[in-house]
């Protein structure tokens, strides 16, 4: 009969360590406060903890309550999902208009995960004259300037236009 691994108190079914979870928790927490320039003290500072708590946090030694993880996700400018989910960190979404969570369409409408846009990318750096490249690029920025409206009559901006 195996044993199982607990410490403490005999009869409690504890393992050794810190949940994987709370370790992934506090591992997404440390990399959004670097992404975002933040030291722990800073942070800790702000949520009213030592930093010394905070790497605890980090480490995922001790777990973060529910109420701490939501002020963490507002003060670092995530949705709580970041801290679970598998989100690239660096194309994680801030959290637009305030306590309400942004839609799901707007994390499918990702233009750098459109094909198009890939395609677009690639073509442009298989041009081999910097001159071209770099005239094109201008083009490009002034064919998505907004147009000056002279006579109320101007074609609305595609920018403003809205596909379904």
């Amino acid at each position: 009969m195996a044993k199982s691994r607990t410490f403490g108190k005999p009869g409690r079914n504890k393992p050794f360590g810190p949940d994987p979870v709370d370790v992934l928790v506090g591992s997404r927490v440390r990399l959004r406060r670097t992404m975002l320039g933040l030291s722990q003290e800073k942070l800790a500072e702000k949520i009213g903890l030592t930093f010394q708590q905070v790497q605890k946090y980090e480490r995922g030694t001790n777990r973060i309550s529910a109420s701490r993880l939501y002020h963490l996700s507002r003060l670092l400018d995530v949705p709580v999902r970041f801290f679970f989910d598998e989100t690239d960190p660096v194309r994680a979404p801030a959290i637009a208009g305030g306590f309400a969570e942004p839609p799901a369409e707007a994390y499918q409408s990702d233009p750098l995960h459109n094909p198009e846009t890939n395609e677009l990318i690639e073509a442009f750096f298989e041009i081999a004259d910097p001159e071209v490249r770099q005239r094109l690029f201008h083009l490009v920025k002034a064919l998505a300037a907004e147009p000056e409206e002279t006579d109320g009559n101007a074609a609305p901006s595609p920018r403003r236009r809205r596909r379904r």
